[in-house]
């Protein structure tokens, strides 16, 4: 099991919407480095989450596309259930300590 953080979501949420895209791209749009964004699609490619092809871009450069697999798109489903379920909980707790 994967351990779910708000960035490996959001890695998963963007190449859901854009799969051709560069890692440096989906830095910009999580928020997070290159360097981070690098260490989770190899994490999430070891799981067989997401799987990459090389393609020509259009300046006629190599680039890779990530693509969701039918067990990524299932673990995207998955995860982004368990992160939510987690901060309702972390939201709970401090909704307590702030009453108490």
């Amino acid at each position: 099991m994967i351990k779910v953080n708000e960035s490996m979501v959001k890695v998963l949420h963007t190449i859901g919407r854009e799969a051709e895209t560069s890692q440096s791209n989906i830095a910009k749009r999580v928020g997070i480095s290159v360097g981070k964004v690098n260490y989770i699609l190899q994490e999430l490619y070891k799981k067989g989450i997401v799987k990459t092809e090389r393609f020509i871009n259009s300046k006629n450069r190599w680039a890779y596309k990530y693509i969701l697999t039918p067990k990524g798109i299932k673990e995207k489903t998955k995860i982004t259930k368990e992160f939510v379920k987690r901060k309702i909980t972390e939201y709970e707790k401090m909704l307590e300590e702030v009453d108490s």
